[in-house]
């Protein structure tokens, strides 16, 4: 069993996630979020079974709404069994409001591990460039509105324009995740040193992303001589997202069996009085090769609001993810220190 000391420093990470400063902005956050593990928590990255990660998961929120709500990450992994985790790459894009608000992130991600054949816990470090603009000329200021006429095509407004229309800023995160037995825990920070984003000049301090999750493995298949795969497994999670006010909880279950992932999830609009959810997802595993830890992911979610939105006028948010799993040649041998453990890739 894991000792005592580790479990605190665990739960002392993960109570700083969940308590921190006053902020202003909110960052988008997936449905599926077992399908971006990278963007989730860094402290997953490079956590499979193969050599080499692909993901690539798509949002698109609120569809009948005007002005576009678009979200998109892709990362690359390589696990390192040496040290018990990996480097990555992570890139990040959303586009956002008839303004065309855009963030481009670009970020390298670090990961280790310590532990035995009964836990594993795992640290990861981020940090990367990220890209923000807009485009003043599509918006429209109250003096370019005719009272009888509404807006005035081509009229032009006295209003004072920022005197920047994009802005570039180091950003960084960190995250720690620990598996032991049938339960997985973790958390992270994103924004540590809370970047300034301003278009203005006057500070615009981004704030802290805290995420904290956690899920239980329930094992519903009597044959306990079975491999893992072979079984079927019930998995409740629950996930946490906070940024000042902007608070979100988002809990369900998911039902593993062989190839097959569906699960519901119901997603509170949290204290700052945003939509709530029903989340239902599927996702499917193509094995290329099982021997050889090669497989293809293929995920699809819908998310239908339950509170402070009408179906009808938003059509609700769609996610669509894929992922690639591969060996390489001269493959290295698995590390066997956690040999018999759980790991975190067993929860998703």
């Amino acid at each position: 069993m894991m000792n005592r000391p580790l479990y605190k420093l665990c739960f002392l990470l993960l109570a700083a996630v969940c308590c921190h400063v006053n902020v202003f902005a909110q960052d988008h956050m997936y449905s599926q979020f077992f399908n971006s593990p990278n963007y989730l928590n860094p402290a997953l990255n490079g956590q499979f079974e193969g050599d080499l990660r692909m993901n690539l998961i798509y949002r698109n929120q609120y569809s009948s709404v005007a002005g576009s709500l678009s979200y998109m990450s892709a990362s690359i992994d390589y696990n390192v069994p040496r040290f018990g985790g990996g480097v990555g790459l992570l890139f990040t894009r959303s586009n956002e409001g008839v303004a065309y608000l855009n963030k481009n992130s670009f970020a390298g991600i670090y990961s280790y591990s310590v532990g035995s054949d009964s836990y594993v816990l795992s640290f990861g470090l981020q940090a990367g460039i990220t890209s923000r603009s807009v485009d003043f000329d599509k918006l429209i200021f109250s003096d370019q509105i005719d009272p009888r006429l509404g807006y005035i095509p081509g009229s032009t407004s006295a209003a004072d324009i920022a005197l920047f229309n994009n802005k570039f800023y180091f950003d960084s995160g960190a995250g720690i995740n620990l598996a032991s037995g049938n339960f997985n825990i973790g958390g992270a920070l994103q924004h540590i040193n809370r970047p300034n984003e301003s278009f203005t000049g006057a500070p615009a301090k981004l704030p802290m992303r805290g995420t904290a999750h956690a899920s239980y493995r329930i094992n519903l298949t009597q044959d306990d001589n079975l491999d893992d795969d072979q079984k079927s497994y019930i998995i409740p999670s629950v996930v946490l997202y906070k940024q000042s006010t902007a608070q979100s909880i988002n809990i369900g279950m998911q039902f593993k069996r062989r190839s097959i992932n569906a699960g519901l999830w119901y997603r509170s609009g949290g204290i700052s009085g945003g939509p709530s959810a029903i989340v239902l997802s599927f996702i499917f595993d193509v094995f290329i090769n099982r021997d050889g830890a090669e497989k293809l992911r293929m995920g699809i979610s819908h998310d239908v609001p339950s509170g402070g939105l009408n179906y009808s006028n938003s059509s609700g948010t769609t996610e669509g993810s894929i992922g690639y799993e591969t060996t390489l040649p001269n493959r290295q041998s698995y590390d066997q220190r956690f040999y018999g453990s759980t790991r975190c890739y067993d929860f998703y």
